[in-house]
């Protein structure tokens, strides 16, 4: 590859490029998600819907679990829960999860990572690939990481504090030399609240055994993988906890932008 921020003059690149012109208008598949990230931000951490119900809607996608017990993450139609001391294991069906974003991944774009980057570098040279950023990207990276640093929210009970209150404890891992699997989303500017805006990764491990939410990496070789979608289907829960809760926070973007660090 070579300029990251300017020109990158591979054929793959090029090829890429030409996909991502083709595809920017026309994005394919549909983004299935329950409930509201204002909700999370609320505090609504009882889950609603199953895991096997989410599966039914998508085989890739991220979100959290029941009490906000750690991180999920999904792709080739399994899914991982990501704990509170940085372990991974197999969820199973019948976990229930209060808020996920799921999608059939279907990529229409794709390009080996033949340097290392890091994970500003790998969202600039996605940027450039799909420049609008009114559709959604359900991205996917196989790779070699130098490093990458995690972060899991810790197992909550009722009566729930708001997740800004949360996050002040949650437990922090980095993952070094490891090979594994980011599993994300670039969501639009305009679903504050409704999602995440900009990036939201997870990360697994390819002996499945830790992971997390992202907070950094630097990626030394790998497989990129974007799929652009132009559908968001929502399923607001009808629980007496979302119902009553308060979801016009004052300042929704700052309290995301807090939580996701």
């Amino acid at each position: 590859m070579c300029e990251i921020y300017n020109s990158l003059c591979t054929c793959s690149f090029d090829v890429a490029k030409e996909f991502a012109e083709y595809h920017k208008l026309t994005g394919r598949g549909e983004i299935y998600q329950t409930s509201l990230m204002s909700a999370l931000i609320a505090g609504v951490y009882d889950g609603s819907t199953t895991v096997e119900e989410l599966l039914e809607h998508g085989d890739f996608g991220l979100g959290t679990f029941d009490h906000l017990d750690g991180e999920l993450i999904a792709f080739d139609n399994k899914v991982f829960q990501l704990k509170q001391d940085g372990s991974a294991h197999k969820a199973q069906m019948t976990q229930k999860t209060p808020f996920a974003v799921m999608t059939h991944f279907k990529p229409n774009i794709e390009l080996p990572i033949t340097e290392s980057l890091t994970r500003e570098q790998l969202h600039k040279l996605i940027d450039q690939m799909v420049p609008s950023d009114n559709l959604f990207c359900a991205v996917r990276v196989d790779g070699t990481f130098d490093y990458v640093r995690t972060r899991t929210v810790p197992r909550q009970e009722a009566p729930y504090r708001p997740m800004l209150e949360v996050v002040k404890e949650q437990p922090t891992f980095n993952f070094r030399k490891h090979k594994g699997v980011i599993a994300g989303f670039r969501s639009p500017q305009y679903t504050t609240g409704i999602n995440v805006p900009g990036y939201h990764e997870h990360f697994i491990t390819n002996d499945r055994k830790g992971g997390g939410h992202i907070q950094d990496y630097r990626i030394t070789s790998g497989f990129l993988q974007i799929g652009v979608v132009s559908k968001l289907n929502i399923d607001i829960p009808t629980t007496e906890q979302f119902l009553d809760a308060d979801l016009s926070y004052h300042d929704i973007r700052q309290a995301i932008e807090k939580t996701e660090k």
